[in-house]
C-alpha cells in the first residue's frame, strides 16, 4: 500500500470521528470539500446535506469502523452506526473519493444489523458478537 493510500485512510477515519462521534462541524469542514458530491439516496446533496443529517440525529450517534481499505484515491470503510434512533444499528460500507486530503465524493451501502434470531447464517454482521451481546 502506498503512503498516499495510508494517508487517505487516516484522513477518512479522522473525518468520520470528527463529524459522527465528536459532532465538531467546524473542524469537520476541513475534511469535506465544499463541492462534495453525495450519491446516497437518504442524504441531501453536498457537504451541508450530510452535516444537516448528522445535526438532525440524536447526540448518542456513534460510528465505529471494522475495516478500512484504500486503492488509489478511493477509501472504503466498513462500519457500524448506532444511536441514531432507528430500530437497529446500521452496518454500512462507505466509499469515498479523496483528492488533496479532502473527501470529495461518497457512495454507501447500508443494512440494518440483525439479531441472533434474525440471522439465518447464525453469524453476527459486525464483529464477533451480536448487538444484544455487546
Amino acid at each position: 500500500m502506498s503512503a498516499l493510500e495510508e494517508k487517505n485512510k487516516a484522513v477518512v477515519l479522522d473525518a468520520f470521528d470528527t463529524l459522527f462521534n465528536k459532532r465538531d462541524y467546524a473542524a469537520a469542514e476541513r475534511f469535506w470539500s465544499p463541492g462534495y458530491i453525495q450519491h446516497s439516496a437518504h442524504i441531501a446533496p453536498g457537504r451541508e446535506g450530510l452535516f444537516d443529517l448528522v445535526r438532525s440525529l440524536p447526540p448518542d450517534l456513534r460510528h465505529e469502523h471494522e475495516l478500512v481499505m484504500a486503492e488509489g484515491d478511493m477509501v472504503m470503510v466498513r462500519g457500524r452506526f448506532s444511536g441514531h434512533a432507528q430500530a437497529a444499528p446500521w452496518i454500512a460500507v462507505d466509499f469515498l473519493r479523496i483528492q488533496d486530503g479532502v473527501l470529495t465524493e461518497h457512495w454507501d451501502v447500508i443494512e440494518q444489523e440483525a439479531t441472533r434470531e434474525q440471522s439465518l447464517s447464525h453469524l453476527p454482521m459486525y464483529g464477533d458478537h451480536f448487538p444484544e451481546e455487546r
